[in-house]
Formats: C-alpha cells, structure tokens, sequence
C-alpha cells in the first residue's frame, strides 16, 4: 500500500526541517541562499518601503506646500540612485541563483542517487520504499528547493520591509495595528492549508509513480515490438488512464477543503484590513481632521504595505512549513539505515564456501523460498547448483551476496559468518553475471570493464570479449569495442542481439579477478553450440578459480565437479554427473530431456 501521511508524520519538525534544508543547500552552493535573499529583501524594502512610502511622502510635501522643489530633486536623485543599485542587486542575484539552482541540482541528484544504490536490494521489491523515492525525488523534479529558496528569501525581505513600514504607521496612529490584526491568522490558515496541500500529494504519489513508469516505458526500446505486436498498449493506457482518474478524484475530494481556506486567507490578509484600514483612515480625515491630504495618502500607502508584506510572510511561511514535509521525505530517505549491515573483517582469499541450514523468506512472503539448504562447496572447485525455474536458484545468488541476509542458518565464507566480513571485501571476492543481466548506453568496453578505459584496458576487454565469443561481432563495428551501445544517444551506436548482449555481460567475467566466479543462467539467450563452447572458454579461464553455475538448463552441469539439485527451495540431490545419472532420480530425468530437446534441434549432445 502507499505510504499514507498519519498523526505522527504531520508533526513533522518543520524549524529543524527547515534549517537542516538549509544547510543542505547551503552546502551544495552558499550562493543559492544568500543572493537570493539579498535581493529579495532589496526589492521589497525599496518597493514597500522607499518607494510606496518615502517617496509618496515627500512628493506629497511638495503638492502641500511643506517642501520645496530643490528638496523634492534632491530626494528624487538619491531615490533614482538607491533604485540603480536595488536593480543591480536583483539581476547579480537573479544571475547567482541561477547559477545556484544547476549547482543544487546537481549535488541534490548526486546525494539521491548515491543513496539509490547503497541501499538494501530489498528496497527495490518494496512498493513503500519506491514511493519515498519517489517523494524524495519530488525535491528536484518539483522544485521544492527552488520553492524552500524563493519563499525564505520573500519572508526575510516582507520582515524588512514590514518593520520599515511598521514605524511609519506607529508615528501617525498606533490603532491601525488592530486592522493589521486578522492578517496574522493567514499564518494559521495557510499553515493548516499546507497540510491538507501535503496529504493530498502524498495521496496522489502511487498514481504518479505509474504514470512515471508508463511515460518511460512507451519510449524504451525494450519495449516498443511487444507494444507494436500485442494489445499491451491498451492495458498499459488503461492503467495510465486509472492513475489520471484516479489523481482527478483526489483533487475533487480535497478541492472544497482548499477553496474554503484560500477564501479565508484572502478575507484575512485582504478584504478586512483594506476595509478596516479605509474606513478608519477616512473618519480621521473627514469627521475629526486628524489626518491632512500627506497623512491620508501615507497611511493607505503604508497599509497597503504592511498588507502585502504581512502577506508575504505568512504565505511564504505557509508555504517553507509545506516544503517542510517534502524535505522531511527527503530526509526520510537519506536516513534510511541498511537492514543488511555490515562486519568489521575483510574478506581473504576463498578457500571455502558453506551453508549450513540455511533458510530464506522473502519479507512480503508467507512461503519460504529455501528451507534447510546445506552444501559445501571448495576452493578451486567446479560446481552447478540447477533446477526447474522457481525452485530458489537465484534467491541463493542473493545470499550468498548479502543482498538480502538468510532468515535461519549462516553463511559460512573460510568457516566465518559472511555477516562478519564488511560487504564491499566480500563482494569484490565475487565475479558475476546476473540471470537479468543489463547492458548500459556506454561503450562496449565500458561496459565490459565496469570503467572509463584507457588503450591498456581496450586490450584487456578485447580479449575478454574475445573468450565470451562475441568479439568476431564487435570487431565489425567502425569503432570497434569504443561503440556506443544503443543509438538512443549516439547515431552511430549499435543495438546487440540477445545473445550479443548477454556475452558482452559474460565478458566481465573474463576482464577481473575474483576468487569465485557466479554464473546464474548466463546462456539463457544463446543457442546450444554457443552455450557449449562458452563454458569450455569459462573453464579455461576459471582453472584453479572456483566457479558456481546457476541454471535450468545443464550444460554447464555435465563439466561441474559436483552438483546440487533443487527443487522447491531444498537441496534434494547431489553428486557427480556420472553419479546422477547413474541414481535415476530428479537430475536424471531432466537432463534426459534436455538431452533429446538438444539433439532433435542438430545441437551437440549435452555428453558430448
């Protein structure tokens, strides 16, 4: 289910809130902050202040006959001369926050993204975890720390003006503060506004997550010949259209709520003080001729001021205290502590690898996915571990590389718990390559070598390329292993089959060292002749290496030295292949179809 804001959530700190964004921002540029509120505040005392207030009243000087002209010219110039510098101020701060927003930008999406990968893999089978990114990234897609930078900077610069203006009213007439005085329940109103502005996004979340997924999706590759040659269009649109519905009837059900307090506001922050204000203004005027024609004029210009500054304070407060709840997702996320954690030891050299009891269930799962798993497996050994699809093959890949840690039992790496070892040591002792294994929009070789690559290192992916079987493919290219995968953004890029792209992640295998290699179904997408002679390659490479096979399929069981059979998340057999065969049981039986399936295509035999 989507997160749902409660009780607790709406109590967010939004002082701390505010001032952790701010250092956060503060952090990516100093600039950001600061010349935004220099100019702002700039503006607004030279708009609320110089020019509605000062300058009225001196020309009214002039018009009454307290002033003269030479006085009137004077003022003129140094106003003219303050305006010069106030428009100055507002376009260098316009320039550097500008400047600024690219530079929190991108150090906002760097943060994001370094937090995106560190995290649990579990993260990513969790629809929870996926809306509080999607929230955390609303930060940026949105705007929210242009909003959190705008709004500080109008409630700085509305306080200067305010307090400018306010000694203006308080020398002619401290009663007009009781007309100021239903603007200070706009704070109030837009505070509670804010919140309902809050649970309604936050309700509308789910819903734009799928549309995300649906808008990326229609443009994917990936994707574009299922759509092309299947009704899926129709159920993705269908899904897209629910979302938009489904954000429509969130709108109208928080519609009326947020129509009531935008009224309230205005009758607030507007319509009573300006009523309030005139009215008083002009029995000053009219009946007792305590104010003249200056005083008069002053006091509706400093009103209107103070009104709009007042203003200005309590919206853009209601609006920081909102951008309060958004950044408190942001630092929901950044917060997020690994349930996978990590040991003080650093993972030696392999000399074996155990499990000892081992059972798994996924979080949101009833069923377990293993169940008392035990095998041992050697340094320098060969070893298949296979089963039907299902049967808890990959889940095991997790494991064994804490992507997830097992429910019951332990992992044992050189007879010590791998939860002991720090994950990086542990992982950089593994080579492998995925049953879902990705190519990335970079160069072959970079893709190959997992890094920005020099000329030593071409000759390194070339042959590791070479040993996966698909460079007599790369070499045809113009630019060879430099090719860009994909033309989406370089016309002279090159899309690679199934089988191309999965020797190209299989290569990876043959560009580092590791002391144990996972291979989970890495043929899946090739033809048998090819499967077969990539595993002899493998072997050759791997020789004194410790290699686990991971598959359905068993051509990679016939060259293993011992061989695990799953089935329903428990080891059920285990031996030699001689030895499997010759027990007639759950291993036998599969390779005997797969045997004759291979052999009615013109493959090799799987004996062979």
């Amino acid at each position: 289910m989507p997160w749902i804001p409660n009780e607790e959530h709406e109590r967010v700190p939004v002082v701390k809130n505010l001032v952790w964004a701010a250092r956060l921002l503060f952090k990516a540029d100093k600039w950001f902050l600061i010349s935004g509120i220099i100019s702002e505040i700039a503006t607004d005392v030279f708009r609320d202040f110089i020019q509605s207030v000062l300058f009225l009243k001196v020309l009214l000087s002039v018009i009454t006959g307290s002033g003269s002209f030479s006085y009137y010219v004077k003022c003129l110039l140094l106003f003219l001369l303050i305006g010069v510098v106030t428009e100055a101020v507002s376009v260098w701060g316009d320039y550097k926050t500008n400047v600024g927003q690219k530079n929190v930008f991108k150090a906002l999406n760097n943060m994001i993204f370094e937090k995106a990968s560190s995290v649990d893999v579990s993260c990513y089978e969790d629809p929870a975890f996926y809306d509080k990114y999607q929230r955390a990234t609303d930060i940026l897609i949105r705007g929210y720390f242009v909003m959190f930078s705008w709004n500080l900077s109008i409630v700085l610069g509305s306080l200067m003006s305010f307090i400018t203006v306010i000694s203006i009213i308080a020398a002619i007439d401290p009663a007009y503060f009781i007309f100021l005085a239903p603007v200070m329940l706009v704070f109030v109103v837009e505070i509670f506004k804010s919140k309902v502005v809050f649970r309604r996004d936050v309700k509308m979340t789910n819903n734009n997550r799928v549309k995300s997924y649906i808008q990326r999706t229609v443009f994917l590759k990936d994707f574009s010949k299922d759509m092309r040659t299947s009704n899926i269009f129709s159920v993705i649109m269908e899904k897209f259209d629910k979302a938009i519905n489904g954000n429509v009837k969130i709108l109208k059900e928080y519609g009326f709520k947020l129509f009531l307090f935008t009224m309230l506001s205005s009758l607030l922050g507007e319509i009573f003080p300006m009523v309030g204000t005139y009215a008083y203004a002009g029995y000053q005027f009219v009946a007792t001729n305590e104010l003249d024609v200056s005083g008069f004029s002053v006091v509706l210009s400093s009103i209107r001021s103070v009104s709009t500054a007042t203003q200005g304070i309590a919206r853009s407060f209601a609006d920081l205290t909102q951008v309060a709840f958004y950044f408190q997702n942001l630092r929901d996320f950044f917060e997020y502590e690994s349930q996978v954690k990590d040991g003080n030891l650093e993972a030696g050299e392999l000399e074996s690898l155990e499990l000892v009891n081992v059972s798994f269930r996924y979080p949101s799962a009833k069923a377990y996915s293993l169940k008392n798993v035990n095998l041992k497996i050697n340094k320098g050994q060969t070893v298949a571990i296979v089963g039907i699809n299902g049967a808890g093959k990959s889940t095991l890949v997790k494991l064994l590389l804490r992507f997830y840690d097992v429910t019951e039992g332990e992992i044992l790496y050189n007879g010590i718990n791998i939860k002991e070892y720090t994950q990086d040591s542990l992982r950089k002792r593994f080579a492998t390559v995925f049953q879902d294994y990705k190519t990335f929009a970079i160069s072959v070789n970079e893709n190959v070598l997992c890094r920005e690559c020099n000329e030593q290192d071409e000759k390194t992916a070339q042959y590791a390329l070479e040993q996966s079987g698909v460079w007599d493919k790369i070499s045809t290219l113009e630019d060879k292993g430099n090719t860009l995968l994909t033309r989406e953004f370089d016309d002279n890029g090159v899309g690679l089959s199934g089988g191309e792209a999965q020797k190209t992640a299989v290569a990876r295998i043959f560009a580092r060292e590791f002391d144990i290699a996972i291979l989970d179904e890495p043929s899946s997408a090739l033809d048998p002749i090819a499967e077969y002679r990539m595993y002899e390659n493998l072997i050759s490479a791997t020789k004194n290496k410790t290699v686990i096979y991971i598959s359905h399929r068993l051509s990679s069981a016939v060259l293993s030295q011992n061989i695990f059979v799953l089935e329903n998340g428990t080891v059920v057999e285990s031996g030699s292949h001689a030895q499997l065969m010759a027990a007639g049981g759950k291993y036998s039986e599969m390779f005997t179809l797969q045997a004759s399936a291979y052999k009615d295509e013109g493959g090799d035999s799987l004996e062979a």
